[in-house]
């Protein structure tokens, strides 16, 4: 067995064993970082101000509720590298895990639409100036998948994306590849950025061409970030919006760089960013309070934030996006969009459909650990 698949075994062993464990590739590594869980348990967070000072894994779900709580992976190292090759070539010959066609629904399901017209009549009111409306998408798991190699076959499809798995006894496992930042920096140098409108790369290069819905979108997402900063005292300078790559899709982006006063408040200001209207809408409170009444599921770690937090070295949090909760025997995906008042239900229907592609890629394209 070569270290390399040896390496991969392991982290499959971990999640048979049930041992507490996050791997991560931040964008421009080459290769990804292991930590685990070695003593006692993870720690269980019900208030985001309660990750001021604290250093670990962060796994924080969308709404924090006893059944679903931000979950802290607990170490004294930022995650060791493991030589697990990430960048080969995407035409090798793989042992493929073939998901049926069938199991991709393409028309728009009732239960969507349904959703759709109760959000855009609250838009069209003018009750919200944008909502983000997002779903589910469940399938049954091929008898021989193997989570680290679909984690692999994210690395090495989705250069520009932050790459993550991860277990916990009250999480499960999850899998994802997400490009939008919520907060990362370490020393007097941090960001956030706003990431909104989508379009499809254009032979595989960013489109230029943005309409006013995605241009919009972007910039009532840009405007609250700079406004929730603000309310802290924190004068940014910003690079955007600009085309960003996000696997096969694009969107635009704004960089907001900024220092702190003090690093060991970073629970705070996650706190004003969380969750942001590129994943909630606008106004937050309101616009939040009507997602959890109205969208008919349960987003859990969907649409929150994940990755390493230190307040006295480096942090990574990436909102969690394009991203699967695995099961014993299934695997949920998830995906959503941002709706305005002149959104139509057929677009943002494909949009998901779009979105959702950037987990069934590396289902059919990761290969088993024999």
């Amino acid at each position: 067995m070569t270290d390399e698949k040896k390496n991969l075994t392991t982290i499959d062993a971990l999640i048979q064993r049930k041992q507490p464990f996050a791997i991560y590739r931040v964008p421009g590594e080459r290769f990804p970082r292991l930590l685990t869980e070695d003593t006692g348990a993870v720690r269980l967070i019900y208030d985001l101000k309660e990750l001021n000072g604290q250093r670990g894994f962060v796994i924080a779900p969308f709404c924090v509720e006893k059944s679903c709580p931000i979950v802290l992976i607990q170490s004294d190292k930022t995650g060791q590298p493991l030589p697990v090759e990430t960048d080969t070539d995407e035409e090798e010959e793989l042992n493929l895990q073939t998901y049926p066609k069938e199991s991709f629904l393409t028309l728009c399901s009732e239960k969507y639409a349904t959703c759709f017209h109760i959000f855009i009549e609250a838009l069209r009111d003018a009750t919200f100036d944008k909502l983000v409306l997002s779903r589910s998408l469940t399938i049954g798991k091929h008898p021989e998948f193997s989570p680290s190699a679909v984690f692999r076959a994210a690395c090495q499809r989705y250069i520009h994306s932050y790459i993550y798995l991860c277990y916990t006894p009250q999480t499960g496992i999850w899998l994802g590849s997400t490009p939008e930042i919520i907060l990362s920096g370490e020393k007097n140098e941090w960001n956030t950025v706003a990431l909104a409108g989508t379009q499809p790369l254009l032979d595989g290069k960013l489109p230029q061409e943005w309409d006013d819905k995605n241009r919009q979108e972007q910039d009532y997402v840009a405007s609250y970030i700079r406004r929730q900063l603000l309310s802290l005292g924190i004068h940014s300078t910003e690079k955007g919006p600009y085309p960003a790559y996000a696997g096969a899709l694009s969107h635009l982006k704004t960089d907001f760089h900024f220092s702190l006063k003090d690093n060991r408040n970073l629970g705070d200001l996650l706190k004003v960013l969380h969750p942001t209207p590129a994943v909630c809408g606008l106004p937050k409170e309101e616009a939040y309070r009507f997602i959890l009444e109205n969208e008919g599921y349960d987003r859990k770690y969907y649409s929150g934030f994940i990755g390493w937090l230190d307040p006295e070295g480096r942090t990574d949090l990436y909102v969690n996006l394009r991203c699967m909760h695995i099961e014993d025997e299934q695997l949920t995906l998830y995906a959503g969009g941002g709706l305005l008042s002149s959104s139509e239900l057929n677009d943002e229907w494909q949009e998901t459909e779009k979105k959702l592609q950037t987990m069934r890629r590396i289902l059919v394209s990761a290969p088993h650990n024999d």
